[in-house]
């Protein structure tokens, strides 16, 4: 998928917002070894290196576009890298990822995974969206069904793909009892967003959800694809401001040492 790093951070205040309440969750522990999965452009990643001066911190990111504005400057302790998630490597002390698995199916199994690189002690952090049954998202989908030709077939969270593998806060606290985790702590909550009309949230999606799409359609069945959806979007959203509940779950846990 093809990243634009300026369009993401055109709402930064409201997609930061859950990530300061998923470093407010993170407990107080020593630290050697620290890894932000997804970690974007960074800025996350340069809280996490601020918080723990003493452990060696990595961002890890797919997107050459999002790393190329990563900083780490001034900060020794802090570097970056580009790789996938499922490649990861390493034992690590405190692994956080916000916004990020979302993009990557069968989480009972990706947590075992990330279970795996946790030092004993150790705590996992994260948050992901949990918005796909919004209308919003829905619209997308049919917008998406319109376009099968050209995406071939594609649609995020439609039948062709399956649905979010995103789950409940409850389900992510069975999971994690299950590998073993101790002092879990799951949750859901609400991020209002007030936008300026369909246009506002069409500008909003073109930052996160409408990614995967025009990284798959050229200039012109892009534009085609953009005009569909925005039409769809403003018979839902008529007028001048739309009132948009963004649901995050925000989950922690401790792998017992």
């Amino acid at each position: 998928m093809t990243w634009n790093p300026d369009q993401y951070h055109r709402h930064r205040e409201a997609r930061n917002a859950p990530a300061r309440d998923l470093m407010a969750m993170i407990p107080a522990l020593p630290c050697r070894d620290v890894v932000d999965l997804g970690c974007g452009t960074g800025e996350h990643t340069r809280t996490l290196a601020e918080r723990f001066p003493d452990a060696r911190v990595l961002g890890l990111d797919s997107s050459a576009q999002m790393l190329a504005k990563a900083d780490a400057l001034g900060l020794p302790n802090l570097r970056f890298e580009r790789g996938d998630i499922l490649d990861l490597a390493g034992e690590y002390d405190l692994m956080f990822s916000n916004a990020a698995l979302q993009w990557l199916p069968d989480h009972p199994a990706l947590l075992a995974r990330l279970w795996d690189h946790l030092r004993p002690g150790g705590v996992l952090a994260v948050q992901v969206p949990a918005n796909h049954d919004h209308v919003s998202h829905r619209l997308l989908t049919e917008t998406a069904n319109e376009f099968a030709a050209e995406l071939g077939g594609f649609t995020r969270f439609g039948t062709a793909h399956g649905a979010s593998p995103v789950l409940t806060p409850a389900r992510y606290a069975e999971v994690l009892d299950g590998l073993g985790a101790g002092e879990v702590t799951a949750l859901s909550k609400v991020y209002p967003v007030v936008l300026p009309g369909a246009g506002g949230l069409l500008d909003w999606t073109r930052g996160t959800a409408l990614v995967p799409y025009l990284s798959r359609l050229g200039a012109e069945d892009g534009e085609r694809f953009v005009a569909a959806y925005l039409e769809r979007l403003r018979s839902r959203w008529p007028g001048e401001r739309v009132y948009y509940a963004f649901t995050r779950v925000l989950f922690t846990a401790r792998k017992p040492g």
